[in-house]
């Protein structure tokens, strides 16, 4: 397998169970990795593995909902017996993983060097819309008094405006959840129509496809809830265009495996 070239503050680790990547940038204040295909995360002994790579103890992953719902586990509490029906984590616990799991949605990691809290967001386009980057924000600084501006986040490997086309629902969707219009034209991308092939008599055009700039949405998120720009890290890379390292549900369909983007607090 080979691995595509990332911006530096991103780096690929290799083991035996797979590669990884990681963000340089949260190294110091959390241990933090993004999977690529290999593990498949279908067993316990991938999760083992993946909480092995991370120093954990135990993992945490979510029943995504595609929501901004918040889970959070304090240091020393016990997990839910069961999946929780959430898209954000965060906890302050050194012996936890948290995990998020991810075929084109934004997996985001975020650490706060002065709590020593983390929080692992799911973010496709619903979660966008709704804002689950604001409501981790909001969560580190509820439960475990972070600041926003010491904040360190890095987004992960997610599918890319090269290649997700959207309808005008989904456009729809954004600006009903009261986004302010300037930012999803900044989110909503269009290149210059283009004439359809049609009988000439009609002089009909093709409607050019709308595409969705998810990381840099969800960075534009960051940045409005107080996380400075300097402080966002992305990965860069489009699920869709790395088929033979990522996974993408627009490309493979219900074949689609999961990447995890996965962190745990520094002790």
């Amino acid at each position: 397998m080979s691995l595509p070239p990332v911006p530096e503050p991103f780096y690929w680790t290799e083991s035996s169970w797979g590669a990884a990547l990681h963000c340089r940038a949260l190294d110091p204040l959390a241990a933090n990795l993004f999977t690529t295909r290999q593990p498949e995360l279908s067993t316990g002994e991938d999760w083992r593995r993946v909480c092995e790579a991370v120093g954990a103890e135990r993992v945490l992953t979510l029943a995504q909902v595609h929501g901004r719902g918040v889970v959070t586990i304090r240091r020393g509490s016990p997990l839910p017996p069961s999946r929780p029906e959430a898209d954000v984590a965060v906890s302050d616990d050194a012996s936890l993983a948290l995990a998020v799991r991810a075929a084109d949605c934004v997996p985001l990691l975020l650490a706060d060097p002065a709590t020593g809290a983390v929080a692992a967001v799911h973010s496709g386009w619903r979660g966008t819309a709704a804002g689950a980057a604001r409501a981790a924000v909001e969560a580190l600084a509820r439960e475990f008094g972070a600041q926003p501006g010491d904040l360190v986040a890095a987004i992960g490997p997610c599918i890319g405006s090269c290649c997700y086309e959207v309808g005008p629902d989904v456009v729809d969707a954004f600006a009903a959840a009261g986004h302010p219009r300037d930012a999803i034209d900044r989110w909503f991308l269009a290149p210059p129509p283009r004439r359809a092939v049609f009988p000439p008599d009609t002089g009909r055009e093709a409607r050019p496809p709308t595409r969705l700039d998810l990381a840099g949405a969800n960075r534009d998120q960051l940045i409005l809830a107080g996380v400075p720009e300097g402080h966002i890290y992305l990965s860069g890379l489009c699920t869709a265009m790395h088929l033979d390292v990522l996974t993408s549900y627009r490309a493979e369909k219900e074949r689609a495996g999961r990447i995890a983007g996965v962190i745990r607090a520094r002790s």
